[in-house]
Formats: C-alpha cells, sequence, structure tokens
C-alpha cells in the first residue's frame, strides 16, 4: 500500500481475526537492525494486540534480506506455523545491487508462499534512503510490522475459511 497521507498503523481492529489460535512465525533481516527491530516491535505489538499468544509468536533472524526467503521456507517446511512475517529493509545505494536483492527477495518471498499454499506477510522496505525506512519503522508514516502483521492474520483467517 502507497504510504502517501497514510499511517501504516492504523486499522480498524473489529476487522481482525482472533488470533488466539494462530501460530506465527516472523522472521527478520539483521542488516539494518536499527530498522527491522522496530519493524519486528509493530508486528509482534499488533499480533498481541490482536490475541496471539506470546508463546505462539516464534521469531528467527536472518543476515540480510536476501535469506528472508528460506527463512520463511524453514518455518514453513516443518508446519508448525499457520502463517510467516518476512521482515526486512533494503536501501538504495549507488550500485544495481539494489534492484537484484529487491527483485530475488520478492519473488523468493513470493515462491515460498505459493509453494506452501501459506501466508508470508511481505514486510520488506525498499526505500530511497534511511530516513524514509525510519519515516515507515514507527516514524510519521507509523509503523509497516503493524500491517504486515494484520495482512498475515486477515490471510490466516481466510486460508481456514477457505479449507472449512
Amino acid at each position: 500500500m502507497a504510504t502517501a497521507n497514510r499511517n501504516l498503523s492504523d486499522y480498524n481492529k473489529e476487522e481482525i481475526p482472533n488470533g488466539a489460535d494462530f501460530k506465527v512465525g516472523i522472521v527478520v533481516s539483521e542488516w539494518n537492525d536499527q530498522i527491522t527491530f522496530n519493524l519486528l516491535k509493530g508486528a509482534k505489538q499488533a499480533l498481541l494486540e490482536n490475541g496471539v499468544l506470546d508463546q505462539n509468536i516464534i521469531i528467527q533472524y536472518v543476515p540480510g534480506a536476501f535469506e528472508l526467503a528460506l527463512g520463511s521456507q524453514y518455518f514453513l517446511a516443518n508446519g508448525e506455523v499457520d502463517g510467516v512475517i518476512a521482515i526486512g529493509v533494503v536501501i538504495q545505494g549507488e550500485t544495481k545491487h539494489f534492484d537484484f536483492v529487491c527483485s530475488g527477495t520478492t519473488q523468493g518471498i513470493m515462491d515460498v508462499m505459493l509453494k506452501y499454499n501459506k501466508p508470508v506477510a511481505f514486510c520488506v522496505l525498499t526505500d530511497n534512503n534511511i530516513q524514509q525506512s525510519v519515516d515507515r519503522s514507527g516514524g510519521k508514516h507509523g509503523n509497516k510490522g503493524i500491517e504486515a502483521a494484520v495482512a498475515c492474520m486477515k490471510m490466516i483467517a481466510n486460508k481456514r475459511l477457505f479449507n472449512h
């Protein structure tokens, strides 16, 4: 979702399913941890506020955004979680590295989600500069981690609805 004139942390709590019986994995990139750890804080806060039990939130760290797909696959391959939130940040630099990492990360996460037929919420900031990332990880645009947690919970509920 575009962030122009929108706070990512605003959502209607009445539209969120109760997550009391949800188990959610969160895979977090350690690169740009001053940003990713704020995104993690937002995601975890949203999960807890909507009923997910603390012991049902499992957090795993990976070195960078490129490893998020494999980290998500580790969670889904063992079948112990209902969904995953993949948290990372890629900030534009002076080379094409940004383009390759963004493309590979996006495609990898999508491939894992479709392979395991379980949601993997995409919480990867792809910003032009560090300030844009700060603004989206608890700054003036709210916290994208909250938005990703909400999306994950909605998709877990949708999957259960479609499987019954």
